[in-house]
């Protein structure tokens, strides 16, 4: 599926980063937030420091009131500060490093440009810092690489983690579900109108790996629960990437690396705390 970026609702413009990648799939969406009529924006998520793409947002944007981050990743804020400094204005994320002056950005805030309105949500998981932004007026929530517009994301332990990450999806799935919440702009990849169906998709595609897992270490003979110095030796070790040759068998080779990190998470997620209930 080809995908360029482009306008979507009445105030959301896609400019797509030249920064195409296995990881990035077709590059960095930097979302351009611009109420109807209006010289102000919200831009989420700048990407990399390419001027030709930066040229871009500015024109897109006009005026730029903040720059938000989904999270902390180079593709997404890398070019951050020098674009907002730029643009004369600040950059709110949830890492103080990412920031560029004193506001922050979590969970509850609310980021307002004219008519537009945008909910701040934690969902972390991805990596412990990543957000999503609710768009009430266009049905859409921005959800950086929590959700990406085509295939699953990573989580790339230590800094991800699966149990928050299924939390996450679960928390966004109930916010769509009540807020009648229909698209998903993602971080990376084509939008989706159907944000309930992609969340399901992502919750079931979850647990298929999980039990896949689960199975690859019954195959090994590898004991659930470890205690936590075992559990550090185990992802130390070779186990990850035997079990990546025996779940992701189906997988390009090429693409093992990013597999073993989401199956770090993965270890550590059913080898740990043997309270989780979902192991």
């Amino acid at each position: 599926m080809s995908w360029s970026g482009g306008a979507f609702g009445d105030s959301g413009r896609c400019v797509l980063a030249p920064n195409a990648n296995l990881m990035t799939l077709d590059g960095t969406n930097t979302w351009v937030l611009r109420p109807p009529g209006s010289d102000r924006a919200v831009v989420i998520d700048p990407g990399p420091p390419d001027t030709g793409h930066l040229d871009a947002v500015a024109e897109a944007a006009g005026r730029v009131d903040v720059v938000l981050l989904t999270h902390h990743h180079l593709d997404h804020s890398e070019a951050a500060k020098e674009f907002a400094t730029r643009m004369g204005c600040g950059v709110r994320a949830l890492d103080p490093e990412q920031r560029l002056g004193s506001e922050g950005l979590g969970e509850g805030d609310v980021v307002t440009v004219g008519d537009l309105e945008l909910h701040v949500v934690a969902t972390p998981g991805h990596t412990a810092d990543s957000l999503s932004f609710v768009l009430p007026s266009e049905r859409a929530v921005l959800t950086g690489d929590t959700v990406l517009g085509r295939g699953t994301t990573v989580v790339a332990h230590p800094d991800g983690s699966l149990g928050a990450y299924l939390a996450s999806l679960q928390r966004l799935r109930d916010l769509c579900e009540e807020q009648d919440i229909g698209n998903v702009w993602p971080g990376h990849g084509p939008v989706i109108a159907d944000a309930l169906g992609a969340l399901d998709h992502y919750v079931a595609h979850r647990h298929e790996r999980l039990e896949q897992v689960r199975e690859a270490l019954r195959s090994l003979d590898v004991p659930v629960p470890m205690a936590p110095a075992e559990v550090e030796e185990a992802l130390a070790g070779e186990l990850p990437r035997r079990v990546v040759e025996t779940v992701y068998i189906d997988v390009d080779p090429v693409l093992w690396g990013a597999a073993e990190l989401s199956v770090r998470a993965q270890l550590a997620f059913l080898l740990g705390d043997p309270s989780v209930t979902d192991r």
